[in-house]
């Protein structure tokens, strides 16, 4: 590996996630699906679409909510919590526990584990990519003898847009 690849990358940014490429990211997660030999349900891809389309984490009865106004008709709750249990089990979306709340994940073609850092003042949330982290968190769940079934960091803290405009109320 070279030192450039073991560099930390963000890994998303706000207009990936507007339209059109939140369309660009779920024509790649049909293609995942198809090559995986799972079905990708169109309430699926609808709830795939809000999270891209969400500039924050979204919890599950906002997705309801968002659902019953596009589709003008009650959505049941289970509807859509099997709809995150399959986009997070095929590494499509991730749940933010911190905030009971979920986002799409930014390289579903491949199941590392996910580090956040999270803005508490906008809720303004950045997926960090780091192999080096990646490899210790590895290494060290092997020395002790666990196998994770999903790795989840959150960091929680002021973003440099809200330091920048003075809106940070932490400390």
């Amino acid at each position: 590996m070279t030192n450039e690849t073991l560099q930390p990358r963000f890994s998303t940014n706000k207009n990936w996630r507007k339209k059109p490429a939140a369309a660009v990211r779920v024509a790649e997660v049909k293609n995942l699906c198809r090559d995986r030999g799972v079905r990708f349900t169109h309430i699926r891809q609808q709830v795939l679409e809000l999270l891209w389309e969400s500039n924050q984490p979204s919890g599950a009865y906002e997705l309801i909510a968002s659902l019953e106004r596009k589709k003008a008709r009650p959505i049941a709750p289970p509807t859509v919590y099997r709809a995150l249990d399959f986009l997070i089990e095929q590494g499509f979306a991730c749940k933010i526990e911190s905030r009971n709340a979920f986002v799409p994940c930014t390289h579903p073609e491949s199941c590392n584990a996910h580090i956040f850092l999270i803005c508490g003042d906008c809720k303004e949330w950045v997926e960090l990519e780091d192999p080096r982290l990646e490899q210790q968190l590895a290494d060290e769940t092997t020395n002790a003898g666990f196998k994770p079934t999903r790795s989840v960091i959150e960091v929680l803290g002021t973003c440099a847009t809200c330091m920048a405009n003075g809106n940070s109320t932490r400390r």
